[in-house]
């Protein structure tokens, strides 16, 4: 059985507020909603949250988030094709002013801006970079970096590590590992 990421169920405080971010800034459209207890029409409204037609939800928002600490949630990780991509959210990110804590980083094998969303949730956004690098790494990185900066960057910071290789290296051996 092989396992691939579908989705994450989030407790908010505020949904329109959120539903609004998601849509807005990230791009998601609302795929389905309706009352957490279908027995009870005027219970909290759940919301579904998609990008891809193949699927129905990628992301749903529960409002029963208390005020206190964040949820148990680390981050949600969202895969783009290329560095044009993360950088052009980074800079709609900045303009709209809605995200906090807009973070470049690369881990050697992606390039990724980290932010929170308007309820502290933690979200990356990142595309492959051309290396694989033995995990866990992260280093800072500037957006005003071209990408060929960027990879002569990636590369000084990360070619003594472990396992450092190009990219496709790696996922021969991971097809060949987990057979596909």
């Amino acid at each position: 059985m092989k396992l691939r990421w579908s989705h994450a169920v989030i407790y908010v405080r505020d949904l329109r507020k959120m539903l609004s971010f998601y849509t807005e800034i990230l791009g998601f459209a609302v795929s389905d909603h309706g009352p957490l207890d279908r027995a009870n029409p005027e219970s909290l409204e759940l919301a579904f949250l998609t990008q891809v037609g193949s699927d129905h939800h990628q992301m749903a928002f529960v409002p029963v988030r208390g005020e206190g600490p964040s949820t148990t949630l680390d981050h949600m990780a969202f895969k783009v094709d290329s560095l044009a991509d993360v950088k052009a959210l980074a800079e709609k990110l900045a303009a709209d002013g809605r995200a906090s804590e807009i973070t470049p980083l690369t881990h050697g094998n992606a390039w990724s801006v980290y932010f929170k969303d308007p309820e502290d949730n933690r979200i990356e956004v990142f595309c492959d970079s051309p290396f694989h690098v033995a995990q866990p790494q992260a280093q800072p990185w500037e957006l005003s970096m071209s990408e060929d900066e960027l990879r002569a960057h990636t590369e000084e910071q990360f070619s003594t590590e472990p396992e450092f290789k190009p990219i496709e290296e790696f996922y021969a051996e991971h097809r060949k590992r987990f057979g596909d």
